[in-house]
This record gives structure tokens, sequence and C-alpha cells, in this order.
């Protein structure tokens, strides 16, 4: 006897559980979503580093076409162009290195090579923003907004819609543009207060009589504390702009509320930091030795070493910027279940009228 239709009993009951397990699957991940969304804030829990990397890696398998066009069109010219300093004059960087090492000499600390490489890589960092400071807040400053745009509509179950992006950011660009602006007067008066600091302890000990070692190595206590210093201001930076895109605040405010929100968990701040540093400073240092300083006779090996290393580095910032967002999103959340509070994303408010914008 035949079955009409050709399609026997257990074929079709085989693909109606192969769609039944499919269905779970995705009604599962967004339950786990649910669990962090707006409006679920009480079931939130504060993470540590690396549940945030794992939440991180989760949305970006939940919405890697997006998290990658942003990779592609935003931050891989601006990797390309930090790694290549193609912008950098080295006579600049020289006169500057020359500069510094006279008022390092002058403040009492012995000229070791490692002092030198340091007064080296410091110039060359101040040029290379200095150059570089009109792609920071063009493309790199729209590839934080769209990563914390995109994490939100994550959360918020929502598909990443290019033209309500465009409209959304054509809102809030303004107070993203001020606050990254204060948030690089912060960390350019973090480091002139250090550079004070430390010439006045410096000169101060060869005052007294010190040892030029000795001065190295009050040098280096002084470094130390301020590497500290300089990772929580550069925390308070990064949430600021993810408040600044999901909040209407912008400047200073942004500033002040990302320092009071990240109280508690400035230790997850400064392991995520930490990673990203040491993320970004390997690819960095293979592009220094691989691709500028070696290559295979005929220079091939920076056809596509190059390249990668680029990729690979915008795969880091990528990471980064979302883990910022994330972390934002389990601070915030972590307060507000501390508080019994709810809250909600300015993005749906500014969505709503996207939305009616695209319609007319």
């Amino acid at each position: 006897m035949e079955i009409s239709g050709g399609i026997s009993p257990s074929m079709s009951l085989d693909q109606l559980q192969k769609k039944g397990s499919e269905d779970t699957q995705l009604q599962n991940f967004e339950l786990e979503l649910t669990g962090h969304g707006h409006g679920y804030n009480h079931q939130f829990h504060s993470m540590n580093a690396l549940e945030i990397l794992r939440e991180t890696v989760r949305i970006l398998r939940y919405n890697c076409s997006s998290f990658m066009i942003i990779a592609v069109l935003l931050i891989c010219p601006v990797s390309a162009i930090v790694l290549s300093n193609v912008f950098v004059d080295q006579s600049i960087v020289k006169r500057l290195t020359i500069r510094f090492l006279l008022v390092v000499k002058s403040g009492g600390l012995p000229l070791r090579p490692f002092v030198k490489q340091s007064c080296h890589h410091f110039a060359e960092m101040v040029v290379s923003s200095a150059m570089c400071f009109p792609l920071f807040i063009t493309l790199s400053l729209l590839s934080k907004a769209a990563v914390v745009y995109s994490v939100d509509c994550t959360y918020s179950r929502k598909k990443v819609n290019v033209s309500k992006f465009c409209v959304v950011i054509s809102k809030i660009w303004r107070r993203i543009l001020s606050t990254y602006l204060w948030a690089c007067m912060m960390i350019v008066g973090c480091v002139t207060l250090f550079c004070v600091l430390l010439l006045a302890i410096c000169s101060s000990f060869s005052v007294v009589g010190f040892s030029p070692e000795l001065n190295l190595y009050a040098a280096m206590i002084v470094g130390l504390a301020f590497s500290v210093v300089f990772a929580n201001a550069i925390i308070i930076c990064n949430i600021a702009i993810v408040i600044s895109v999901l909040e209407d605040v912008s400047g200073p405010q942004a500033l002040l509320q990302s320092s009071i929100l990240i109280r508690g968990q400035t230790q997850v701040g400064l392991l995520i930091y930490l990673g990203s540093t040491i993320g970004m400073a390997f690819v960095e240092g293979l592009f220094e030795h691989r691709v500028k300083t070696l290559s295979y006779g005929d220079g091939t090996s920076r056809i596509w070493e190059g390249p990668l290393l680029v990729i690979m580095l915008s795969f880091v910032v990528l990471i980064d910027l979302m883990m910022s967002a994330v972390f934002y999103f389990s601070c915030r959340s972590y307060r507000l279940e501390a508080s019994d509070a709810e809250s909600h994303s300015i993005l749906e408010t500014i969505s709503i009228s996207a939305e009616a914008l695209v319609v007319q």
C-alpha cells in the first residue's frame, strides 16, 4: 500500500522533531536574552569579566551579521591607519622624542634604553593621536555608537535597522561627541598630571642627593600607580560613551554617572581593560615586527600578514566595545536590582520616533 504524497510517516515525524528541536533552541536563547533585557532587570546579576566575555560571544553569535558589517565598514579602516602610521611624520616624532629626553634628563632620570624607548613610544603615540583625531571623532566614534545600538537591540529582541540607526544617531550625535571630547580632556589631564608629578618627584630626589638609579625606581613606582589611575579613567570614559548613547545625558554628567555606576565593579572593569590592552598590544607588536621590520626577501609577507593583523585588531576592538556595552548593562541592572527600580533605554523612545520618520 502506498502513502499519498510520496512521504512516509517516519520521515514526517523526523522532520517535525528536527524542527521542534530548532524552535526549542531558539526559544531557549530568547529566554536567556529575556533574563538580561529591559523590564527583566530583577533577573540580572552582576557578572565577572569571564561571564561578560561569554555574554559578548553569545551576543556576537546571535547577531553576527550586524557586528561584522560594523567591523568591516567602521573599525577596519581606523585599525589599518592606526597600525600602519600612515599619517605619522617620523621627523616630528624624532624631534618630540629628543625634547622628552631632555626633559627626562633635567629631571634626574638616567637615559637607559628603556627610558629612551618609552619616550619614543610616547612621542609616537602623541603624534599619532593628534593626526588621527579626525578619524577618532568620526568613524571610531560612530563604530562605538553602532556597537552599543546593536547590543541594545539584541537585548530588546529587535532587529538592527540601518535606517533607524541613522535617524537615532542624527538625534544623539551631538551628545556623543560632547561626551567623547570631555573624555579626551580627562585623559589628557591625567597624562599631564602624571608627567608633572613624575618630574616633580624625580627633581626633588635629585636635589636631595639620591642616585639616578633610585630616581628610576621612584619613577617606576609612580608609573605603576598612574597605570591604575589611568585604567580607571579609561573605564569611566568608555562607559560614559555608552551612557551618552543609551541615556539622555552627556559631557561631565555622563562621566560622573559612569563613575557612580561602576562603583563596586571596578575590578571587573580593570580585568576587561587589561585583557583588551594585552590583545591590542600583542597585535600591534606583531604588526611592528612582522610587517614593518621583517619581510621574506621580496616583501611577500606584508601582502597577507598586514591585512590579517588589521582584521585581528579590528576583531579585538569590536570585542572590547561589545564588552563595554555588556558591562554597562550588568552594572546598571545590578544597581536597579538593589534599588528595586525599573529602567528603559532612551533608544526605545527614539526608535519609536525613528519608525514614524521612516514610514513617512
